[in-house]
């Protein structure tokens, strides 16, 4: 087995501070979810990526554990601290919070994060590493009994490895939503495919990556796997040295996805008064899509949007209260 990668990303940009809510988590109506959702409380989303700045002052309250996989840190399993940048930008996007003047939101504020470091700092790790990660992922419990309910993979590789999959499919067996970055070998153009794995595999929820002008972003890989899309181009999160940057890529639209899981698990779980199926949650998070008009190679269902059920509850009552009125 060779090595896997990151998902190339750009760096748009570096700032000290951020004080509002990012862009990506209002196009995706993640704050509408907050209040019925508990901002994602109770779920813990495993980020199986470059580690994170456990320190940062958006991010600290928000890790539950962590593992270091790679060789990093002389090998160090309790060393998970983000020497590359890419998994503190990931951490952010899904469950940053800040209770001071400063800082950013994140999808779901109030999830919790297991951050499992399987790339070492110029962003390559072993496949062993990553699939370690993902059964590490699968078999973990918290202090208090928690689980993982999401795991989010912002990384991928031209091999399609079947220990890799085994791996993957034992997590959606489980239970778990696998959601995973598309890739960034698109060329602009929807009827031809480029794939990454694991984000190729059926099972998993790929994602593709749009602007902020809902346009599909030209880097964004395109093939008949794709299930959905989110913000990828100038994301603003958090970023290593207590820092904030915008970064660009599929694999900053896939946290808005993992993100998107925690509060749609609250929402959906206390409706059926019972726990989902990944199936079932998969289902959930497809009803709140918006189809952008592209092929479905481009854009799978469409666009996350998260408050679309109760947008389309409002219309339909004002629709009955005029036809009961006249």
């Amino acid at each position: 087995m060779g090595k896997i990668h990151l998902i190339p990303y750009q760096i748009e940009e570096i700032q000290d501070t951020a004080t509002d809510i990012p862009e990506g988590v209002s196009m995706i109506q993640a704050p509408y979810a907050w209040e019925e959702a508990e901002k994602g409380h109770g779920n813990v989303v495993a980020i199986i990526d470059t580690g994170c700045q456990v320190d940062h002052p958006d991010l600290k309250e928000r890790i539950i554990d962590g593992r270091n996989f790679t060789s990093d840190y002389s090998g160090d399993k309790d060393n998970y601290g983000d020497n590359n940048g890419h998994g503190t930008h990931v951490a952010g996007t899904i469950a940053a919070s800040s209770n001071q003047e400063e800082g950013i939101s994140g999808v779901a504020p109030n999830a919790k994060l297991l951050i499992l470091k399987v790339l070492s700092e110029d962003g390559s790790g072993d496949y062993q590493w990553i699939i370690d990660g993902i059964n590490y992922a699968v078999n973990w419990e918290g202090p208090n009994g928690e689980k993982v309910r999401v795991i989010s993979m912002s990384l991928g590789g031209p091999e399609d490895v079947p220990e890799l999959y085994k791996s993957v499919k034992k997590a959606v067996d489980s239970g778990i939503p696998v959601v995973c970055a598309a890739g960034n070998e698109g060329d602009g153009r929807p009827v031809t495919d480029e794939f990454a794995y694991p984000g190729a595999y059926n099972e998993v929820t790929q994602v593709g990556a749009i602007n902020f002008d809902k346009k599909i972003a030209p880097f964004s890989n395109t093939n008949d796997e794709i299930d959905l899309v989110a913000p990828g181009v100038k994301i603003l999160s958090t970023y290593t040295d207590s820092k904030y940057a915008r970064l660009s890529g599929t694999s900053m639209a896939t946290p808005h996805i993992s993100g998107a899981l925690a509060l749609v698990i609250n929402i959906a779980e206390k409706q059926f008064d019972r726990r989902l199926s990944e199936t079932e949650l998969y289902a959930q998070l497809v009803r709140r899509t918006v189809p952008l008009g592209y092929p479905k190679s481009a854009e799978g269902n469409g666009l996350i949007a998260l408050a679309i059920l109760q947008q389309f509850e409002q219309l339909f009552q004002t629709f009955n209260r005029h036809y009961a009125s006249n």
